[in-house]
């Protein structure tokens, strides 16, 4: 079976509930960040194999590169690349390195990444007709692309990834709907709403760095109304949070009482 980046997980599991509990098993270990930040040869070593990554990868599906720089990072998390002048390239050098790396990435293969939540997120968005999905789809999917390189996104789960994605792609194409988008993306139980503020602002750079500064744009499409619906946002999440916390407490006052 041809295997699908939006839909990795067989017919037979129940696919959104199963995506959100398996998704840590197919990202990096939590001190790959650290690691690589840690020395300069560990980022200089990575970005030059996504290089290569990318340029062997022209002319096949964009996926193709998505899925290899994910299998790199999750390799990289628990293998260090041994300092060597050369190495001899023949069939059972090749069939060793593929077994360990199989080893390496536990044989998941079907890897969860940001593009298996569009489908879920996108439900949220009332679209009246199927262009308009595909529209927001496409330019979330273009954002996560052009942030790929960046490795700040590698502490981020890929569901916060998606959603954050979708919302930077939406502000720009649909900012009328964006708040109930929004709203009913924090309403996820499933989201980490810090995080989520945190990873929307890393996309919204790719985003002004791709498509120029949205709060630049034309005047057709940046109403002063969603521009400060923009800058709201990171208020709207803490402010939310905050009131959730004051009821908890009060709930605790009162049981104590």
């Amino acid at each position: 079976m041809e295997f699908d980046l939006e839909n990795p997980l067989p017919p037979s599991m129940d696919k959104f509930p199963s995506l959100f509990h398996i998704e840590d098993e197919h990202m990096p270990s939590k001190t790959y960040l650290q690691a690589l930040n840690s020395a300069d040869s560990n980022l200089s070593i990575r970005r030059e194999i996504v290089s290569s990554i990318l340029r062997f990868s022209r002319g096949f599906d964009p996926f193709t590169s998505y899925l290899a720089t994910n299998y790199l990072d999750r390799f990289l998390s628990t293998h260090s690349i041994p300092d060597a002048d050369g190495f001899m390239i023949d069939f059972l050098t090749i069939e060793r390195m593929e077994m360990l790396i199989l080893g390496a990435l536990k044989w998941r293969m079907r890897s969860v990444n940001p593009f298996s939540f569009f489908n879920y997120f996108v439900s949220f968005f009332k679209f009246k007709d199927d262009s308009s999905i595909q529209a927001l789809k496409n330019r979330a999917f273009a954002i996560i692309l052009k942030a790929q390189n960046d490795v700040k996104l590698l502490e981020f789960k890929p569901s916060v990834i998606s959603a954050s994605a979708l919302l930077v792609a939406a502000h720009d194409l649909f900012p009328v709907q964006l708040p109930s988008f929004r709203d009913a993306i924090c309403s996820c139980s499933y989201v980490n709403k810090a995080n989520l503020v945190q990873c929307y602002d890393l996309m919204q750079e790719v985003a002004m760095e791709r498509y120029g500064s949205i709060l630049g744009m034309a005047s057709s499409s940046c109403t002063p109304a969603n521009v400060l619906d923009l800058h709201c946002f990171s208020t709207w999440i803490s402010s939310s949070q905050t009131n959730q916390m004051s009821e908890t407490a009060s709930n605790a006052a009162g049981i104590g009482d």
